[in-house]
């Protein structure tokens, strides 16, 4: 019995160790996709991006430009400036068009070359963000549109609106998945559940595969508390908090600069599994603590959705959908380590010893190095 024991705790180990390079500042994020569309039947796309990870050739597969391959070639088109940077851009272009399909009425349309804007960041520990742009004229009487790009360049938001604000379609899209034809003329509007359904998609997969930092505190959360009345608690003390700097963050109530914001949420796991060591059970305090934890978790959550940006329109809808989706991906991973060690050992005399510990000190190793590498490079 001991050596299962030692297996599945080296098991767990091993695993936790491998994630932890999933983790840096190079993180590469999702493209915003900003489509406006002119009275006078212009259109300008706007791609906010990494433009980098496209010149490298690092797809959607690795969430790190540190992870990919193609990290040390990343890094030297990050270092160089607007001008030593335009030739390779307008080398790739070509590629960029041959990867995008953007429709009419079906019918395909022809994409002029793009113009490149980058941010001035000097930082090279930062990913620089990029904006490239597309301009034209959509052809005559034209009544829905089409949108799809190549998978490998990921994830994207796809925006589309009037030029004078008026918001028309709004879709998260997975690598290489395209939108379905939507109509431009007013005449069919979005149904508002497509964007509760797309923002469940988006609020899971920021748990799973995408949220370590919060998967692991999910962990912490159970490694302590493999029962479930004590883990409900917890959780629910959780989910309240984070609800509610969510919405908060969201109407721009609250702002914390990610900064400051990510180096806590780091700082929360170390406590959780530090905690775990010497204390056997679920103290009076921990719920409030947990729920103190929340709130800086939900803030990081809000930057995700600061980012991609909610409907304007639907608001309220995409809120309540991402937040569920974020439920969901909690509940996953709670359901994921009872599967794993809690249905199997957690009565177990020694479960604490081989289970609890090591994978506690495990954690709040990874999330200590998280502290100094958000406190001194960024996020």
């Amino acid at each position: 019995m001991i050596s299962t024991t030692k297996l599945a705790h080296f098991g767990l180990f091993v695993v936790l160790l491998a994630l932890s390079t999933l983790s840096t500042a190079h993180e590469i994020r999702p493209a915003i996709i900003d489509l406006t569309l002119n009275e006078n039947g212009t259109y300008s796309i706007d791609i906010q991006t990494s433009v980098e990870t496209y010149l490298a050739g690092i797809g959607p597969d690795v969430t790190d430009t540190n992870d990919a391959p193609q990290a040390a070639e990343y890094d030297r088109y990050r270092a160089m400036s607007e001008q030593e940077l335009m030739p390779v851009f307008k080398a790739f272009a070509p590629d960029l068009i041959s990867g995008i399909q953007f429709q009419a009425d079906g019918l395909d349309i022809n994409l002029a070359e793009p113009n490149l804007t980058l941010t001035s960041e000097p930082d090279l520990e930062l990913a620089r963000e990029a904006v490239i742009t597309f301009t034209g004229t959509l052809p005559t009487g034209s009544s829905s549109l089409g949108w799809q790009w190549d998978e490998q360049f990921g994830e994207s938001a796809l925006r589309v609106s009037t030029a004078t604000g008026e918001e028309i379609y709004t879709e998260y899209l997975q690598p290489g998945v395209p939108t379905g034809p939507f109509d431009i003329t007013g005449a069919v509007k979005q149904s508002g559940f497509s964007i509760f359904a797309n923002y469940i998609v988006i609020g899971f997969e920021h748990i799973l595969p995408k949220g370590l930092d919060h998967i692991l505190f999910v962990v912490g959360l159970f490694l302590l508390s493999s029962k479930l009345k004590p883990l409900i608690w917890q959780v629910s003390s959780f989910t309240l908090a984070h609800t509610v700097t969510l919405a908060l963050g969201m109407l721009g109530i609250v702002t914390i600069p990610a900064a400051i914001v990510e180096p806590l949420i780091a700082l929360s796991i170390v406590y959780v599994c530090v905690e775990n060591l010497w204390s056997r059970n679920l103290s009076k305090w921990r719920p409030a603590v947990i729920f103190g934890f929340g709130l800086l978790h939900g803030l990081g959550f809000a930057s995700v959705l600061t980012e991609i940006g909610l409907s304007p329109n639907h608001f309220i809808t995409g809120l309540i959908g991402f937040n569920i989706g974020v439920e969901l991906g909690q509940l996953t991973v709670i359901a994921l380590c009872f599967l794993a060690v809690g249905v199997w050992f957690r009565n177990k005399a020694w479960y604490r010893s081989y289970i609890t510990n090591p994978a506690s000190i495990a954690i709040a190793l990874m999330a200590g190095w998280w502290v100094f590498e958000r406190t001194v490079y960024g996020v």
